[in-house]
């Protein structure tokens, strides 16, 4: 499989994933499905991180479209008051994140002072995120995702750390496929333990499934259509929002809860 059939892949479960989070009705077994979008998504950056010839351009893109996101949802949240909301969905900040990292942990085999920098600008940006709004609180007016779309925080986004970490650790790992494995597997597990412990429902775990995808890949790109999944992602969500809180289709094909 190459990087665009991955993509094709994730994004029919992000599909499923979003008519079972926008439909009320809709099985749970929707929202299962959708476990693998995500994982596939992250797959295919580091991959693409990896091949890119200028990271700054790469970055750049998932910054702003992180941004892009963020009002988008500003303003829907504005024009379209809805009884069930747009929702949270941006994916463009922990992707930017995993990047950052992998640029910061690979400048340190090369030029210390400059892995350093790196890290020390993220720092910097966690600490103004929270210094910020007590020197201008007229900032917590807006939303917790379109502050952190501007100043990409590591624990404020749509994922958290936990899957921060989990790109990183698969750039590093993405050519050592038995580590690889074993590294998902015991994620997988985390997250089994985690949502066990917490004695909510089993969802995020059935990622697992997303494992085997990743296994066959080739390491070959496909056709180059990396804007038409940048324009999917926020087309999709606001279209199945749209019909899910002002259309009559909800009704006609799903019951409601």
């Amino acid at each position: 499989m190459n990087t665009f059939t991955l993509k094709m892949i994730a994004l029919f479960f992000m599909l499923i994933d979003h008519i079972g989070y926008y439909f009320q009705g809709t099985p749970l077994l929707f929202r299962i499905i959708g476990r693998g979008a995500y994982p596939l998504f992250l797959f295919c950056m580091v991959w693409g991180y990896h091949y890119t010839k200028n990271r700054s351009m790469y970055l750049l893109r998932l910054y702003l479209m992180g941004i892009f996101m963020a009002v988008f949802r500003y303003f829907i949240d504005i024009f379209f008051v809805a009884g069930f909301g747009y929702g949270n969905h941006n994916i463009f900040v922990p992707l930017l994140l995993v990047g950052i990292f992998i640029s910061a942990f690979e400048q340190f085999e090369k030029n210390v002072q400059k892995g350093f920098l790196i890290l020390g600008g993220l720092f910097i940006i966690q600490l103004l995120v929270f210094i910020l709004p007590s020197l201008f609180p007229s900032l917590l007016l807006f939303h917790d995702e379109l502050r952190t779309a501007f100043l990409p925080n590591l624990f404020i986004n749509e994922y958290g750390f936990e899957f921060i970490a989990l790109g990183v650790l698969m750039y590093f790992l993405k050519e050592k496929k038995e580590l690889f494995c074993a590294m998902y597997l015991s994620f997988c597990l985390y997250q089994f333990s985690k949502e066990f412990s917490s004695f909510g429902g089993i969802i995020q775990t059935f990622m697992v499934f997303a494992l085997p995808f990743m296994m066959y890949y080739n390491r070959e790109k496909g056709p180059g259509m990396k804007y038409f999944f940048y324009f999917m992602y926020p087309a999709h969500t606001f279209l199945f929002f749209y019909l899910a809180n002002f259309t009559s289709l909800p009704h006609i094909f799903f019951v409601s809860s």
